[in-house]
């Protein structure tokens, strides 16, 4: 949306586009321990999954691997997308979309919060703590309604996949 901001020494408009802010969240989970919940540091605070804000510059999938490794200290693969969750008022600090990547623990041992996770822990996917931050718990139910067969993935992009970043985790993929 475009607004027009008045310039404090010219007094002339400035035009300046609002848009939303983009983030990425994940839903770490792992066959033998659940799924990753973070407890957030920083307001709103609870329950949350891990994730963040995109840097400028950055590829979305870099940022949700970025994310995981700073707020968990777990190496995922990423397997694809649960979906994009653009509720103008999902954050009410700012209106944000995000896009909820599903990735597999590598490492679950090595669980363990840090920067803006105050702590984490693996659940079961069907007793997750309550109440989630944001629209996270709606989150969880898309999930539960994937590992049921009732929704699918999306995939991931392409061009990602062709970038160092994302050739190291199609190598994850094909160790598994």
């Amino acid at each position: 949306m475009l607004k027009n901001l008045i310039c404090p020494s010219c007094h002339g408009k400035v035009p300046v586009f609002a848009n939303p802010v983009p983030t990425a969240d994940i839903l770490i989970h792992h066959p033998d321990h659940g799924i990753v919940i973070i407890t957030r540091k920083n307001i709103p605070l609870g329950y949350a999954l891990p994730g963040g804000f995109v840097d400028e510059g950055e590829w979305l999938e870099d940022a949700a691997l970025r994310e995981t490794m700073e707020e968990t200290s777990l190496t995922v693969r990423l397997e694809g997308i649960l979906g994009v969750y653009s509720r103008p008022d999902r954050d009410l600090r700012l209106h944000t979309l995000t896009t909820v990547f599903v990735a597999l623990a590598i490492d679950p041992k090595n669980l363990k919060a840090a920067d803006d996770a105050q702590a984490c822990a693996w659940f079961e996917p069907e007793a997750f703590p309550s109440p989630m931050c944001f629209d996270h718990g709606v989150m969880l139910q898309d999930y539960l309604s994937y590992i049921d067969g009732r929704r699918s993935l999306g995939a991931l992009s392409t061009e990602w996949l062709a970038t160092p970043q994302g050739q190291a985790n199609a190598r994850l993929a094909a160790q598994q």
